[in-house]
């Protein structure tokens, strides 16, 4: 067994681990990057495409938002389609200048890996056998990588490998608890080499349930429905799938909209879930390893960021500061925001979708809600604020 030694290691190669070690890098703290998929696996992973300001922010704190800068597409507004009418969300203009970028999870994972590999730092893909052990004294991690036995002896351990990793499943379960709310649908989404419908994402609240039109590019959409969770991908012809969203949009959307073969379809089940508390010991459990929203909201990959900015900061204190204040504090100021976020695609979730549950009043109240939503400078603003993201 080969026995290596460095301050962090971090557990998962996705955009929360690979930001958490360019970070570190830039603030030159020793780390090391353990993944079990391929170097190729992960940078094929479509997920996210809406970045909050502070996320583009951190981005380029992290020395990566070149790319970003060339081809991220900021939006200062985004529509809902409800009662077969659009109204714009000015966020812009509610929030003091601020804005999202849409800018693929893909192109972040692909500009974080190639700044790794540029500054020659270890990462360990098609890892097996992963396990983190003594994380509450002495913590070291091992695992297997073609065939050779490696021990990481460390500091601090941050487990950024996501909601079925290692990490969070090591924890005793006398010493964590978890909230949970899974909802009854899906979201049915595909990618396209199409031009998008609308300059701005459409979030369409139908009889016939939600929608999204969204895009990677000017030339790329990715567009959702909500489905029942018993449907299969194979039940959805792209013709089925295009026909079944021009009956939730509206008749000028209808005509814009330019149908092509699907690059990639899914079936995406919609959870609340988080994690309490998110420190162990030298354990930090950060992104969906903690924490899963529905996409509603757009906060799956800016939960993560917020979460590498407050954990990088902590490590970034103890390391050249000898402070222990931001260790201390990670699990609390991440939850703080965490909660909010989850509170937010919550309410965005339940006031866009349709639930079978769902009796005749409870419509109605839904109706009025979205329409007071829409009709009010203060309900507007309130729903801006929380999309283009709260401050750290």
């Amino acid at each position: 067994m080969e026995v290596l030694n460095t301050k962090v290691a971090i557990i998962g190669s996705g955009p929360a681990g690979l930001l958490l070690g360019q970070l570190l890098y830039k603030a030159g703290i020793e780390h090391v990057i353990i993944e079990q998929r391929s170097a190729e696996y992960v940078s094929a992973r479509i997920r996210a495409g809406i970045l909050e300001q502070v996320s583009v922010d951190l981005l380029k704190q992290a020395g990566v938002d070149q790319h970003l800068k060339e081809i991220g597409l900021p939006h200062q507004g985004i529509k809902i389609l409800t009662g077969g009418e659009k109204h714009r969300i000015d966020l812009s203009g509610l929030t003091n200048g601020k804005q999202v970028t849409v800018y693929g999870q893909t192109e972040v994972t692909k500009d974080l890996m190639q700044a790794r590999n540029e500054a020659g730092l270890t990462t360990f893909y098609e890892s097996n056998d992963v396990k983190i052990h003594d994380f509450y004294e002495k913590p070291y991690v091992t695992f297997t990588q073609n065939g050779k036995q490696y021990r990481i002896d460390c500091e601090f351990i941050a487990g950024c490998d996501g909601y079925h990793g290692v990490c969070r499943a090591s924890v005793p379960q006398n010493q964590i608890k978890t909230f949970e709310k899974v909802y009854p649908f899906g979201w049915l989404g595909i990618l396209a080499d199409v031009p998008p419908v609308s300059d701005e994402l459409i979030y369409v609240q139908s009889e016939r349930g939600f929608a999204l039109c969204s895009m990677r590019s000017n030339t790329r959409s990715r567009y959702y429905l909500q489905v029942p969770l018993t449907d299969q991908v194979a039940e959805w012809s792209d013709e089925r799938f295009w026909e079944e969203l021009k009956h939730r949009l509206d008749p000028e959307s209808r005509k814009k909209l330019v149908t092509g073969a699907s690059i990639e379809k899914s079936i995406a089940p919609l959870r609340s879930f988080v994690t309490e508390p998110m420190r162990f010991g030298k354990l930090f459990l950060a992104g969906d390893a903690a924490h899963i929203v529905p996409p509603t909201g757009a906060k799956g990959l800016n939960l993560a960021a917020s979460d590498i900015a407050y954990l990088s900061n902590a490590l970034t204190e103890f390391y050249l500061n000898n402070s222990e204040q931001g260790i201390n504090e990670y699990s609390e100021k991440c939850l703080k925001r965490v909660w909010k976020a989850e509170r937010f695609s919550w309410w965005m979730t339940h006031l866009l979708h349709r639930f079978e549950t769902e009796s005749d009043f409870d419509i109605k109240i839904k109706k009025a809600e979205l329409a007071y939503i829409l009709g009010s400078e203060a309900g507007k603003t309130t729903l801006a604020e929380n999309y283009v993201g709260l401050a750290y």
